[in-house]
C-alpha cells in the first residue's frame, strides 16, 4: 500500500504580504490613536464647547463603546461579504466622520461625530486581522505578523497624546481628527492591489436583532453607571443597568439557539479563548482608564502645555515597544500564559508608583510605564491565543471578539474607572471646598477638574487660587484611589491567566488544531478576487 506523500508546508509570505501588513498598520494606529488623542485636547475643548461632566465623559468614551458594540457585527459581515470590502468601506466612513468631528460646534455634535467614527472604526480591526490570517499561512510568520500588528495598536494608543500635543501647540483642537485623512487615502489606494479578498463559504443571513442587542447591552449598562456616578443610586440609573444586563442575557441565549450566530458563544468553552478574551477586557480597562487620568494630571494638575505633556508620555510608548519585541523572542521558549501572568504581576508595580503621585511627573510617568510594560505581553500574545483557538471559518468573528475585548475594556475603563475617579474627586473636593465659593460655582467645580479651574478663574485672586489648589489635590487623591483599585484586578488577572499553563496537554492540542486548519484557509474561505 503506497504511503501518503508528506504534507506540503504552508506557503511563506513574500514582499507583497509584508508590504500589505505595513499598510494594515495604518488603521490599527488610527483606531487606538482616536481613543487617546482627545485626552490632551480636553482642556481647550472644554473651554470652546463647554460640555457638562457627563458630556465630557461621553465625548471621550462614546467612540470606544460604539467600536465595542459593532465589532462583532462587522467581523461577521466580513465573513459574509469579504474582509477587504469591509475594511475599505469602513475607511471611507471613518475619514468622513473625522472631518465631521473636526468641524463640530457643540458638545452634542462632537459626541455624534465620535459615535459615527466608532461605528466605522469597528470595521477596521477585525477585517485587518482576518486579512493577516489569510496572507500569512506559515505559523511562525503569522505569529510575528500579529505581534507587529498589535504593536501598531499599542503605538497608536501611546502616540495619540504625543501627536495631539504637537498639533495643539499650533492648531485648534479639531486638528487632531484631520490627521486621519491623508493616512486613510494611502490605505484606500494601496489596499485593493496588495490585499486578498476572502469570505466564508458557510455564512448565513445576518441577524439584525442580535446586532441591535449587541449595541444596546454595553450602552445601557454604561449609561446607568455614568448616571450612578453623577447622581447616586436613582431609578433611572438602576433601570438602565438592569435593562443592559437583561438584554445581554437574552443576547447570549439567542446566540446559543441560532445555527449562524452573530457571536459563537461556544468558543468560550475553549480555555485559551475564554481567558484571553475576558483578560483583554480587563487589560483595556486598566490601560485606558489610567491613560485618561495621567493625561489630565500632566496638563491640569502639573500645568504642562500639551506638547510637554505628550513628551512625558513618550516613555510609555517606548517601553511597550521594547517589551513587545522581547516577548516575541521569548514566546518560542515559554508558554504564552506564563509570560502573560508574569507581566500582570510585574504591572502591579505601576499602581504602587501611582499611589506616590505628589505634584511631580516622576511617579505618575513611572507608574504608567510599569503598568503598560507589564500588560504588553497580554496584548501581544492574547490576540494570537484567541484567533488561534477559533475555527478558520469563524476567523472574522473570533478576531472581532479579541478586538471587542480590548475596545470594550478601554471604553469600560474610561466609563467605569473614569466615573469612579470623578465621584472620588467630587467627594473629596466637597469636603475641602474653600470658604466663600458661591454654591453655583462650587457645584460646577465638583463635576470635573477643567470645570473647577474655569470656576477658579471667575473668583477673586486668593480665593480662586485656593479653589484651584483644592481641585488639584482632589484630582491627585482620585489618582491614588484609582491605583488601589488596579492592584486586586492585576493580581486576579495574573492568577487566572496562570491556570492556562496548568491545563492538560490535550487542551493545548485542541486550541492548536484550528490554527493548523487555518493554514489551509482557502478551503474554508472563498477567494473572491484580488
Amino acid at each position: 500500500m503506497p504511503s501518503k506523500p508528506p504534507a506540503q508546508p504552508p506557503a511563506r509570505a513574500g514582499v507583497r504580504e509584508w508590504t500589505a501588513l505595513a499598510i494594515l498598520g495604518i488603521p490599527a494606529v488610527l483606531v487606538m490613536m482616536n481613543m487617546t488623542v482627545l485626552y490632551l485636547a480636553l482642556p481647550t475643548l472644554s473651554r470652546d464647547l463647554d460640555p457638562s461632566g457627563p458630556q465630557l465623559l461621553w465625548i471621550t468614551d462614546i467612540y470606544g463603546f460604539m467600536v465595542a458594540g459593532a465589532l462583532i457585527t462587522w467581523g461577521t459581515l466580513g465573513d459574509r461579504l469579504g474582509h477587504r470590502r469591509i475594511l475599505l468601506s469602513g475607511a471611507v466612513i471613518f475619514t468622513a466622520a473625522s472631518v465631521f468631528a473636526a468641524c463640530s460646534t457643540s458638545a452634542g455634535m462632537l459626541i455624534a461625530a465620535r459615535a459615527i467614527q466608532g461605528l466605522a472604526a469597528a470595521s477596521l480591526a477585525p477585517a485587518s486581522l482576518s486579512i493577516i490570517r489569510h496572507m500569512f499561512l506559515d505559523t511562525r510568520q503569522r505569529t510575528l505578523a500579529i505581534t507587529i500588528w498589535m504593536m501598531s495598536f499599542m503605538g497608536g494608543g501611546a502616540l495619540g497624546p504625543l501627536v495631539g500635543g504637537v498639533l495643539l501647540q499650533s492648531f485648534w483642537w479639531g486638528s487632531v481628527f484631520l490627521l486621519t485623512v491623508p493616512t486613510m487615502v494611502l490605505l484606500l489606494v494601496a489596499g485593493p492591489f496588495l490585499m486578498p479578498e476572502f469570505r466564508s463559504a458557510k455564512s448565513g443571513p445576518l441577524d439584525l436583532i442580535s446586532v441591535v442587542m449587541s449595541l444596546l447591552t454595553p450602552l445601557a449598562i454604561v449609561y446607568g453607571i455614568k448616571n450612578l456616578a453623577a447622581h447616586g443610586p436613582d431609578p433611572t440609573s438602576l433601570a438602565a443597568i438592569a435593562a443592559g444586563l437583561l438584554i445581554g442575557v437574552a443576547f447570549v441565549r439567542r446566540q446559543r439557539r441560532r445555527a449562524n450566530p452573530l457571536l459563537d458563544v461556544s468558543l468560550f468553552r475553549i480555555p485559551a479563548f475564554a481567558v484571553s478574551a475576558v483578560g483583554m477586557i480587563v487589560v483595556g480597562m486598566l490601560l485606558f482608564g489610567t491613560s485618561l487620568l495621567t493625561s489630565q494630571y500632566l496638563q491640569l494638575v502639573l500645568g504642562f502645555p500639551p506638547m510637554t505633556a505628550g513628551l512625558w508620555q513618550l516613555p510609555t510608548a517606548i517601553s511597550g515597544t521594547v517589551v513587545a519585541l522581547l516577548v516575541s523572542s521569548l514566546a518560542s521558549r515559554f508558554p504564552p500564559a506564563v509570560l502573560m501572568s508574569a507581566g500582570a504581576l510585574f504591572a502591579c508595580l505601576g499602581p504602587i508608583s501611582l499611589t506616590q503621585a505628589d505634584r511631580s511627573p516622576v511617579f505618575i510617568v513611572l507608574g504608567s510605564v510599569l503598568l503598560f510594560a507589564g500588560l504588553t505581553p497580554f496584548m501581544a500574545l492574547g490576540t494570537g491565543l484567541v484567533v488561534g483557538s477559533a475555527p478558520p471559518e469563524r476567523a472574522g468573528a473570533a478576531s472581532a471578539v479579541s478586538e471587542t475585548g480590548g475596545e470594550l475594556g478601554g471604553a469600560l475603563g474610561i466609563a467605569v474607572l473614569g466615573s469612579i475617579a470623578t465621584a472620588v474627586y467630587g467627594g473629596h473636593l466637597a469636603g475641602h471646598m474653600p470658604d466663600g465659593v458661591p454654591a453655583g460655582l462650587a457645584g460646577r467645580a465638583g463635576e470635573t477638574l477643567p470645570a473647577a479651574l474655569e470656576a477658579a478663574r471667575q473668583l477673586p485672586g486668593a480665593l480662586g487660587e485656593r479653589l484651584a489648589e483644592a481641585a488639584r489635590d482632589a484630582f491627585t487623591h482620585s489618582v491614588h484611589v484609582h491605583a488601589l483599585i488596579l492592584l486586586p484586578l492585576l493580581l486576579g488577572l495574573a492568577l487566572v491567566t496562570l491556570t492556562l499553563a496548568r491545563k492538560p496537554r490535550k487542551d493545548a492540542r485542541q486550541s492548536e488544531a484550528p490554527e493548523q486548519a487555518g493554514q489551509g484557509g482557502a478551503a474554508a474561505h472563498v477567494p473572491v478576487g484580488e
